[in-house]
């Protein structure tokens, strides 16, 4: 793990980037698999191979185009494209707040996507995923601003160079944190806008209007996003490479737990919720944080 860190230390800004592009979407593919295999084994099936998410991305892009408005396509590039961007300043070790707003920008642009075709499926897909995305951004915010009051810095390549665990002076701010990745991993009891389950497949919110290749773009741009995320718990542990890489992973399984053991909430509770646990948590730790720095 070591000599991995070593590596990539030792690698230009766009050398990170390229890296970033490249390995990402397998990364986050065998995540989607492991994410199926554990569910079905949760469920007391055997459950798909943990490479069926790439066979089912293959089988995608070899799917006929279908076009209902002409904007919904280029809407879905572009929010393939600024996930890939955000993703690519977080491993380069940029600034985190570009990081933060560019993936914002990309959530913008998935949801213009959802409200250009004329389902009503999508566009009721495409109103929860707004409300989604005033339920976390906040709390996306506050876990650039602790990182910057612990370390000083906003560029992602010193806050994971900090001496200490972020996590002994940001506990409420991981807390928070992990709370609201339940709704960024898509997963129930925050999975309003679209599912991952079989059951929802025919009429998935957001995504009912898009198939073959630009559902294909959609699944990969989630890898990406994942990828990301996950970077973004391990730098709370960045001070030890193998904890940090540790706990990312068991914060994945954790929300595969959650996922698998809690229904629906409806869309005011999860609004609601997360902004009290934004407020509990995130705000009271930077307050004191500030008080005692």
């Amino acid at each position: 793990m070591t000599s991995i860190i070593e590596i990539y230390q030792s690698l230009g800004l766009f050398e990170r980037m390229v890296a970033f592009v490249l390995i990402a979407p397998f990364i986050g593919g065998i995540l989607a698999g492991l994410d199926r295999k554990l569910t079905a084994r949760m469920q007391g099936r055997v459950g798909p191979p943990i490479l069926q998410p790439f066979f089912d991305a293959l089988k995608l892009f070899q799917k006929e185009r279908i076009v209902v408005n002409k904007f919904q396509n280029v809407n879905i590039v572009l929010f393939f494209v600024f996930t890939i961007f955000s993703g690519a300043l977080f491993f380069a070790g940029a600034d985190i707040l570009l990081t933060v707003f560019g993936l914002a920008l990309a959530g913008t642009f998935f949801i213009l996507a959802g409200f250009s075709v004329g389902s009503p499926y999508s566009h009721l897909g495409a109103e929860r995923e707004l409300i989604q995305m005033m339920a976390y951004e906040p709390m996306v915010i506050l876990l650039a601003v602790g990182m910057y009051q612990v370390t000083g810095s906003f560029k992602v390549a010193e806050i994971a160079q900090y001496h200490a665990p972020l996590i002994l002076y940001l506990p409420g701010v991981f807390a928070g944190f992990l709370y609201i990745l339940t709704i960024k991993f898509r997963k129930s009891p925050f999975d309003l806008s679209m599912s991952h389950h079989a059951h929802q497949e025919i009429v998935r919110g957001l995504t009912t209007e898009f198939s073959g290749p630009a559902l294909a773009l959609i699944e990969i741009s989630h890898w990406y996003e994942n990828v990301l995320l996950l970077g973004m718990v391990y730098l709370f542990f960045a001070s030890n490479p193998w904890v940090g890489l540790v706990l990312s992973l068991g914060t994945y399984v954790f929300e595969i737990f959650i996922d698998n053991n809690y229904v629906r909430f409806k869309w005011q509770l999860t609004l609601f919720s997360s902004w009290l646990f934004t407020a509990v948590a995130g705000v009271s730790n930077i307050i004191v944080l500030y008080a005692i720095r």
